[in-house]
Protein backbone atom coordinates (compact mmCIF):
# COMPACT_ATOMS: atom_id res chain seq x y z
CA UNK A 1 0.00 0.00 0.00
CA UNK A 2 1.50 3.70 -0.49
CA UNK A 3 2.09 5.39 2.34
CA UNK A 4 0.10 8.79 0.74
CA UNK A 5 -2.96 5.96 1.33
CA UNK A 6 -2.05 4.81 4.53
CA UNK A 7 -1.81 8.60 5.92
CA UNK A 8 -5.00 9.50 4.11
CA UNK A 9 -7.35 6.59 5.73
CA UNK A 10 -5.78 7.78 9.40
CA UNK A 11 -7.75 10.81 8.35
CA UNK A 12 -11.26 9.21 7.36
CA UNK A 13 -13.36 10.83 9.48
CA UNK A 14 -12.10 14.01 10.22
CA UNK A 15 -14.66 16.73 9.86
CA UNK A 16 -14.68 19.29 6.95
CA UNK A 17 -13.54 22.48 7.77
CA UNK A 18 -12.38 25.11 4.90
CA UNK A 19 -9.32 25.80 4.82
CA UNK A 20 -8.09 23.77 7.95
CA UNK A 21 -5.64 20.64 7.90
CA UNK A 22 -5.48 18.84 10.77
CA UNK A 23 -6.31 15.47 11.46
CA UNK A 24 -9.13 15.19 13.18
CA UNK A 25 -10.07 18.33 13.89
CA UNK A 26 -11.13 19.38 10.42
CA UNK A 27 -9.78 20.20 6.85
CA UNK A 28 -10.77 21.01 3.51
CA UNK A 29 -9.32 18.65 0.31
CA UNK A 30 -6.57 20.65 -0.26
CA UNK A 31 -6.19 20.85 3.52
CA UNK A 32 -6.18 17.23 3.32
CA UNK A 33 -3.50 16.73 0.90
CA UNK A 34 -1.35 19.10 2.47
CA UNK A 35 -1.36 17.43 5.88
CA UNK A 36 -1.03 14.15 4.55
CA UNK A 37 2.25 15.54 2.83
CA UNK A 38 2.84 17.19 6.29
CA UNK A 39 2.77 13.57 7.91
CA UNK A 40 4.67 11.76 5.21
CA UNK A 41 7.40 14.13 4.72
CA UNK A 42 7.93 15.18 7.86
CA UNK A 43 7.83 18.54 7.44
CA UNK A 44 6.25 21.61 8.67
CA UNK A 45 2.78 22.49 6.94
CA UNK A 46 3.62 24.52 3.56
CA UNK A 47 1.03 27.38 4.27
CA UNK A 48 -0.84 28.44 1.14
CA UNK A 49 -3.20 31.91 0.43
CA UNK A 50 -6.31 32.48 1.82
CA UNK A 51 -9.41 31.56 -0.28
CA UNK A 52 -13.00 31.25 -0.28
CA UNK A 53 -15.24 28.50 -1.33
CA UNK A 54 -15.86 30.10 -5.05
CA UNK A 55 -11.84 31.02 -5.29
CA UNK A 56 -11.28 31.35 -8.59
CA UNK A 57 -14.60 30.84 -10.34
CA UNK A 58 -15.17 34.42 -11.26
CA UNK A 59 -11.87 34.53 -13.38
CA UNK A 60 -12.20 31.36 -14.78
CA UNK A 61 -8.52 30.42 -13.44
CA UNK A 62 -7.66 26.93 -12.99
CA UNK A 63 -5.27 28.02 -9.99
CA UNK A 64 -5.41 25.00 -8.11
CA UNK A 65 -4.77 22.68 -11.32
CA UNK A 66 -1.38 25.53 -12.34
CA UNK A 67 0.05 25.08 -8.74
CA UNK A 68 -0.63 21.23 -8.54
CA UNK A 69 1.10 21.16 -12.46
CA UNK A 70 3.98 22.75 -10.46
CA UNK A 71 4.67 20.43 -7.95
CA UNK A 72 4.07 16.92 -9.35
CA UNK A 73 3.96 15.02 -12.53
CA UNK A 74 1.29 14.94 -14.89
CA UNK A 75 -0.23 11.44 -15.64
CA UNK A 76 -2.77 10.25 -18.83
CA UNK A 77 -6.36 10.08 -16.99
CA UNK A 78 -6.57 6.19 -17.31
CA UNK A 79 -3.34 5.02 -15.90
CA UNK A 80 -4.12 5.06 -12.03
CA UNK A 81 -1.79 4.14 -9.09
CA UNK A 82 -2.27 4.13 -5.50
CA UNK A 83 -1.07 7.73 -3.93
CA UNK A 84 -1.71 9.83 -7.28
CA UNK A 85 -3.69 13.06 -6.61
CA UNK A 86 -6.58 13.19 -9.02
CA UNK A 87 -8.18 16.74 -9.77
CA UNK A 88 -11.83 17.18 -10.53
CA UNK A 89 -14.25 19.87 -11.67
CA UNK A 90 -17.64 19.83 -10.05
CA UNK A 91 -19.43 21.59 -12.29
CA UNK A 92 -19.10 21.51 -16.10
CA UNK A 93 -17.57 24.33 -17.20
CA UNK A 94 -16.01 25.42 -13.91
CA UNK A 95 -12.85 25.78 -12.82
CA UNK A 96 -11.34 22.25 -11.31
CA UNK A 97 -11.43 22.78 -7.77
CA UNK A 98 -11.49 19.66 -5.91
CA UNK A 99 -8.67 17.11 -5.52
CA UNK A 100 -8.20 13.70 -4.14
CA UNK A 101 -5.81 10.45 -3.54
CA UNK A 102 -6.66 7.55 -5.85
CA UNK A 103 -6.92 4.78 -2.84
CA UNK A 104 -7.67 1.47 -4.41
CA UNK A 105 -7.43 0.77 -8.32
CA UNK A 106 -8.49 -2.53 -10.19
CA UNK A 107 -11.87 -3.47 -10.54
CA UNK A 108 -12.95 -2.13 -6.97
CA UNK A 109 -11.43 2.09 -7.28
CA UNK A 110 -11.49 4.28 -4.33
CA UNK A 111 -10.51 7.66 -3.33
CA UNK A 112 -9.75 9.50 -0.83
CA UNK A 113 -11.20 13.14 -0.50
CA UNK A 114 -12.37 16.08 1.94
CA UNK A 115 -15.50 17.66 1.08
CA UNK A 116 -18.75 19.75 2.89
CA UNK A 117 -21.11 18.14 4.58
CA UNK A 118 -18.99 14.37 4.60
CA UNK A 119 -15.54 15.52 5.98
CA UNK A 120 -13.17 13.17 4.77
CA UNK A 121 -14.28 9.78 3.22
CA UNK A 122 -13.07 6.94 1.06
CA UNK A 123 -15.34 6.78 -1.90
CA UNK A 124 -16.04 4.43 -4.87
CA UNK A 125 -14.41 6.01 -7.72
CA UNK A 126 -17.50 6.25 -9.60
CA UNK A 127 -18.77 7.06 -12.91
CA UNK A 128 -20.08 10.30 -12.06
CA UNK A 129 -17.20 11.08 -10.33
CA UNK A 130 -14.49 9.64 -13.32
CA UNK A 131 -16.80 12.00 -15.55
CA UNK A 132 -15.34 15.34 -13.12
CA UNK A 133 -11.61 14.00 -12.99
CA UNK A 134 -10.40 16.29 -15.63
CA UNK A 135 -6.31 15.47 -14.31
CA UNK A 136 -4.22 12.90 -12.57
CA UNK A 137 -0.87 12.92 -11.12
CA UNK A 138 1.83 10.61 -9.70
CA UNK A 139 2.27 10.23 -6.54
CA UNK A 140 5.59 11.13 -4.97
CA UNK A 141 8.10 8.27 -4.45
CA UNK A 142 9.16 7.90 -0.81
CA UNK A 143 11.93 6.17 0.44
CA UNK A 144 11.36 4.94 4.00
CA UNK A 145 14.81 5.23 5.85
CA UNK A 146 15.13 2.59 8.56
CA UNK A 147 16.09 4.16 12.43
Amino acid sequence: MSILVAEARAWIGTPYVHQAAVRGAGCDCLGLLRGVWAQVTQTPLQPVPAYTPDWSEAQGDERLWSEVSKRLTRKQLGDAAPGDVVLFRMRQGAVAKHVGLQAACGDTPTFIHAYQGHGVVENAFSAPWQRRMVARFAAPVFELKEV
